[in-house]
């Protein structure tokens, strides 16, 4: 299967190579800011092997459950990887940010007040059915989503007046209003469902059944809840388009479901699936020992890479009252001893994460400078005047695993917020009560890292109860809402892009993605202002450094940690491209060698 990638609503389409018709601007291969790598004659990406052979099966492990087949059903939980069943428009490459090419879509028009946009449908599209893609269905998708689709689509696109077929090849959007972010955005991000398949279907809720899709695998098998097995499609109309060459490598891809990581990791061991990412420090530098490995049959890799990196946390509700105050937030920042628990859990493996864009130019560091200072400064009494006169930094404390002065700090600004210690209780003042909160997980990894933060904040007389579900149920009580604290993260953002709309605009605070529950006037207009100024990337450096500073500085979450690397185990069968893409592992180029998979065990050939 391809990449996963994060939800794409907010990228952003402009031409590579253009001829101006008066107002019309007609483009084939698409960027959203600075120059597009491959030209319009390209044969495949740099980083594929366009002679890389179809073959053999791989399987993954996957944590938990799933119930059926639709991943934009408002309930239930989809199986994995359901959602590339369907094709998009256009494919964007892992070693550019924000560039794509045709896929569905081969031809793109637009007028330059960017009122319309017209998209040609590529005439030997089909879904896996046979049945041709047509603007029809584009149209159908459309309404589709705005009817019944999640919420957050409604919101995204509710300028979007009107998308219409003129004919069985091209498909017309028009704007309520001009705004090139949205219409270039349903441009290339749009999947395309059959409307011979779903008319008679809710979107809504959970489909038992595989759906008929568009994409290079479809499902083979499955088992509810335990597995589901894709198969390569021999028929696939899009195998030797440039974004596919040296991609979908694999002739068949299986996920298996576990309860848990520990016993998942122990299934890769012993045999039961080939190839696992891991993400606990732990288990890197203590578990993957074993027969298998000492016999070669299992290979460890560590592999650096500089791309940007998600920005995992303890995320806040801020709906919830006892987090309503930026005080008693940044409080209890101050009970997470990292350096204590880099050293002793996870083998200083990690680096501490300050930025909402690690790893890339729009990380906020120092003071303000004078581009900054213009977006900052008319806002400067509605956000922390700190933003102006301090560069942001998580607490640091000795790694003694002794946290008294970080301690100290926090009583002081619990106190400000009107708490204070009785009988060792952290109580409010006002109404008597005792600070006590829930941290939801799905995950016993959650709760291991978890439970040193919870020792230290009992130390400062707070409850955190630390509560595991099930991930249907975690999912549900994300969606409604109902949670204190989760353990999550923030997708990586390579520049400062309209996704981040859906993230922390107040407007996307009923869908699961802004999950701390975000409503702040500033936000949302710099949340707007970056959707508005794609076209002008060095503001999106003053207006994505101005967002990192506020972010930071309004304590949205206690920040975790990351790592440049990815940690890769895998049973040897595999072979790669010598050119890794910048900003993926490249899962889809890789391929399976029949000579390395005929010296290991029969199981896992």
């Amino acid at each position: 299967m391809g990449k996963v990638r994060p939800m794409a609503l907010g990228m952003i389409l402009a031409l590579t190579s253009h001829f101006s018709l008066a107002d019309v601007i007609e483009s084939t291969s698409l960027v959203g800011f600075g120059t597009a790598k491959y030209p319009p004659n390209f044969t495949h990406f740099d980083y594929v092997n366009p002679d890389a052979p179809k073959y053999g099966k791989v399987t993954y492990g996957q944590v938990g459950t799933y119930d059926n087949f639709n991943r934009y059903a408002s309930r239930g939980v989809a199986a994995a990887a359901s959602g590339e069943l369907y094709d998009p428009l256009m494919f964007s490459p892992a070693d550019e940010i924000d560039s794509y090419y045709p896929l569905i879509a081969e031809k793109v028009r637009y007028s330059d007040d960017y009122a319309w946009l017209e998209l040609d449908i590529n005439p030997n599209a089909r879904f896996q059915d046979g049945v041709p893609i047509t603007a029809h269905d584009v149209e159908f998708t459309f309404n589709k989503f705005m009817t019944e689709g999640v919420p957050q689509y409604r919101v995204y696109y509710k300028e979007i007046k009107s998308v219409k077929a003129l004919n069985d090849k091209t498909v017309r959007i028009e704007m309520a209003e001009p705004n090139r972010e949205k219409l270039f955005s349903f441009a290339q991000s749009t999947r395309v469902l059959p409307q011979h398949f779903w008319k008679d279907k809710s979107l809504s809720e959970p489909l038992n059944q595989p759906p008929v899709g568009s994409s290079a695998y479809k499902v083979e098998e499955f088992k509810p809840g335990q597995s589901v097995t894709y198969k390569l499609d021999d028929n696939y109309w899009a195998k030797d388009l440039p974004v596919n060459v040296g991609r979908n490598n694999f002739k068949e891809v299986q996920y298996d479901y576990y309860r848990d990581d520990t016993v998942m990791l122990e299934a890769f061991k012993a045999g039961e699936f080939d190839l696992r990412q891991e993400s606990q420090a732990k288990y890197w530098a203590t578990s993957y020992t074993g027969a298998n490995f000492d016999n070669g049959f299992i290979k460890k890799e560590e592999i650096p890479h500089d791309a940007p990196a998600a920005t995992q946390g303890f995320v806040f509700n801020t709906q919830r009252p006892v987090f309503s105050d930026v005080r008693v937030r940044e409080a209890l920042n101050y009970a997470m001893d990292f350096e204590w628990m880099n050293k002793n859990m996870f083998y200083s493996q990690y680096t501490r994460t300050r930025s909402y864009f690690q790893n890339t130019e729009y990380e906020a560091k120092g003071l303000p400078d004078d581009a900054e200072l213009t977006v900052l400064n008319p806002v400067k009494d509605k956000i922390p005047a700190r933003v102006f006169t301090q560069e942001y930094q998580p607490p640091v404390t000795d790694g003694s695993g002794r946290i008294r002065p970080q301690m100290r700090q926090a009583f002081k600004l619990l106190k400000e917020a009107g708490w204070e210690l009785k009988d060792k209780v952290m109580t409010n003042v006002k109404t008597g009560q005792p600070m006590s909160f829930e941290l939801l997980i799905y995950s016993p990894t959650s709760e291991r890292i978890a439970i040193p933060l919870q020792k230290n904040l009992k130390l400062m007389g707070i409850d955190m109860k630390i509560r595991t579900i099930d991930t249907t149920q975690y999912i549900k009580r994300l969606r409604d809402r109902d949670f204190d604290m989760v353990s999550s993260s923030y997708a990586a953002n390579p520049f400062p892009n309209p996704n981040l709309m859906i993230v922390w605009n107040s407007h996307y605070l009923d869908s699961t993605y802004n999950t701390a529950g975000v409503t702040d006037p500033v936000i949302d207009q710099l949340t707007l202002d970056i959707a508005k100024n794609q076209e002008h990337p060095e503001k999106l450096k003053s207006l994505g450094k101005a967002l990192d500073r506020i972010l930071q500085w309004n304590f949205y979450i206690i920040p975790q940690w990351h790592t440049s690397m990815y940690r890769v185990a895998s049973w040897d069968k595999f072979e790669r491209p010598a050119v890794m893409p910048k900003y993926d592992l490249g899962l889809d180029t890789w391929w399976i060698s029949k000579q390395k998979a005929e010296k290991l065990p029969e199981k896992r050939r």
